[in-house]
């Protein structure tokens, strides 16, 4: 059996996440990596509640790291 801590996903080069009309499903394709050796490609389906509470966390991620970027 293969180790999954090598493993990582990477959005889906080329590719922009999708909504669904009807749900309102958001799908991130994703490309799986074991190391840099490609594995498969999958989508992340986020309800649009989960996909807004991920941008959220991104988004303070991102805005801490300017902070402490900064000069």
């Amino acid at each position: 059996m293969a180790r999954t801590s090598r493993w990582h996903a990477s959005p889906r080069r080329g590719e922009s996440p999708t909504i669904s009309s009807d749900t309102g499903e958001i799908r991130v394709p994703l490309s799986l990596f074991d190391l840099d050796a490609h594995q498969g490609d999958i989508a992340l389906v986020l309800s649009r509640r989960e996909a807004e509470t991920l941008r959220d966390s991104l988004v303070e991620q991102l805005v801490a790291k300017s902070l402490t970027d900064a000069p």
